[in-house]
């Protein structure tokens, strides 16, 4: 948290604008790098840190299925390194049975700060679900969209094919990865 901190001190003193929005689907972005063909962790501060230095992100959510108690050091660590932890609803009677799909609060969250005119510039989303396509070709064409962060750029869904790579990249991609990587040791 303490390099987060650092970064917000200097865009206030450099006067620097981030106003970029950023979006991940936690059970993608896990779920994407621990099942790659060379699984690797990512440390969550690094990568709030690169959402802010390379993206210009200023609030960056982080959406998860539910909550389970027996995850609270995970959540905790969410919320350190500066992510703003959003919950799917579910019933109580179907905890545990389906997993967590939040892409339509993602999407319906996009959909509603834009709505309400909510101040921002652009928005990034962390996920190669294919089922955010809908929301990226519209946030192209609104001019309201910055990059799609794919976690494992191979198993990315194929409907992102036809957009250029201009509006995409890959966390796995080497220099990315060396970034956001968790490193042996704990140093960060």
């Amino acid at each position: 948290m303490l390099k987060l901190e650092a970064i917000s001190e200097n865009m206030i003193r450099n006067n620097e604008h981030y106003n970029n929005l950023a979006f991940v689907d936690g059970q993608n972005l896990y779920m994407s790098v621990m099942t790659a063909d060379k699984p690797w962790s990512i440390d969550l501060a690094r990568f709030r840190v690169y959402l802010q230095q390379k993206y210009k992100v200023g609030k960056a959510y982080y959406f998860l299925g539910f909550v389970q108690e027996e995850y609270q050091d995970l959540y905790d660590e969410i919320q350190e390194a500066g992510f703003i932890l959003k919950f799917r609803e579910h019933s109580s009677a179907m905890l545990g049975k389906k997993k967590g799909n939040v892409d339509t609060d993602i999407v319906f969250t996009v959909m509603k700060k834009m709505y309400r005119s909510e101040v921002f510039d652009k928005i990034v989303l962390v996920s190669g679900d294919g089922d955010y396509k809908i929301l990226v070709d519209f946030l192209i064409e609104e001019d309201r969209f910055e990059k799609i962060l794919f976690p494992d750029q191979e198993r990315s869904s194929s409907l992102y094919k036809k957009i250029t790579r201009k509006y995409f990249d890959g966390l796995d991609r080497h220099g990315v990865k060396q970034k956001i990587e968790k490193r042996k040791g704990g140093l960060r």
